[in-house]
């Protein structure tokens, strides 16, 4: 539902992830158990992986489980921000 309502998705389905995918991966990002971070968010550093969320927030309106896919995918680009920063002064 939430990926069909997007329409960065719409327009920029091969290279866009959308927001159910990137909703999981927020989910093992968040998770203390998870040692794969880093990882994850090199591989969205791309222009279309993340940055295609305008935030609409269709997603998050049309969720049948009531999550809110907006929300975690403002949350992966602040973890994005800093991960790019301690790259930086790396």
């Amino acid at each position: 539902c939430c990926s069909t309502s997007c329409p960065s998705y719409w327009w920029n389905g091969d290279k866009y992830l959308g927001p159910a995918v990137l909703m999981q991966a927020y989910r093992w990002m968040i998770d203390s158990r998870d040692d794969f971070t880093e990882e994850r968010l090199a591989k969205l550093q791309d222009p279309f992986s993340l940055y295609r969320c305008h935030t609409i927030m269709n997603c998050t309106r049309t969720c049948p489980k009531g999550l809110n896919p907006g929300k975690a995918i403002a949350e992966i680009k602040k973890m994005m921000a800093t991960y790019k920063e301690k790259q930086a002064s790396a």
